[in-house]
């Protein structure tokens, strides 16, 4: 009978993940609790931490970009390195390409059956090293399945700003580029999520999480 089917669960072959996070002045923007970087830490450490048996790596950008964890399944090492990202590690600026380029660099020598980066920004590139096209011809060149966020309400944002009197708050319109984030996703294989909230924002990761999830186990 059907129910006496077993399920072969391939343990041990977990996937490739590439954190590639923005780490630009704009995400310091506090429309997010207590702001867009802070609330999107506090996220990717939930993910990471329900991601067993997989390889996790860490890659910040902003104008340059930087790694900060190779692939590594010592889960305790990657939360490490997300507890380290502080804004202004990096000349400012949103070099999505950059960025991209630089997590597929670490997953292309992989052998992984699965290899995925999750890729987010709350801007519109403003160009760098690489172009976004570019480092998404390189993501579909090696199979890599690139899912991105947009973090950023609707509309207006409040975004701090240092003066000399101390720090002052201006309403700042928000600008994602919806339509290149949405082409890198589905030209490699991921999805497109927009994030106006903390709350959407975990729901986000918790989708890729259980996305990535079922393909390993079918």
């Amino acid at each position: 009978p059907a129910h006496y089917q077993t399920i072969e669960m391939n343990n041990g072959e977990g996937i490739d993940i590439m954190l590639c996070m923005d780490v630009s002045g704009s995400m310091l923007a506090r429309d997010f609790t207590p702001d867009r970087l802070r609330a999107s830490m506090d996220v990717a450490r939930n993910f990471v931490q329900g991601r067993k048996g997989d390889r996790i790596g860490l890659v910040i950008f902003s104008g340059q970009s930087l790694a900060l964890c190779p692939l590594t399944s010592d889960l305790q090492a990657v939360l490490q390195q997300i507890n380290a990202i502080e804004y202004g590690q990096l000349a400012d600026g949103t070099s999505i390409g950059t960025g991209l380029a630089s997590s597929v660099d670490r997953l292309r020598q992989s052998k992984s059956p699965g290899k995925v980066v999750i890729l987010l920004t709350d801007g519109e590139d403003t160009g760098g090293f690489f172009d976004p096209a570019t480092a998404k011809q390189l993501a579909m060149t090696y199979g890599i399945k690139v899912y991105t966020i947009g973090v950023g309400s609707k509309g207006l944002a409040p975004m701090p700003y240092q003066t000399p009197t101390g720090t002052q708050v201006r309403e700042e319109k928000v600008n994602i580029d919806e339509a290149l984030l949405t082409d890198i996703a589905q030209s490699t294989g991921g999805q497109y999520f927009r994030a106006t909230n903390t709350k959407g924002l975990d729901s986000m990761y918790a989708s890729i999480n259980q996305l990535e999830k079922n393909r390993v186990e079918s």
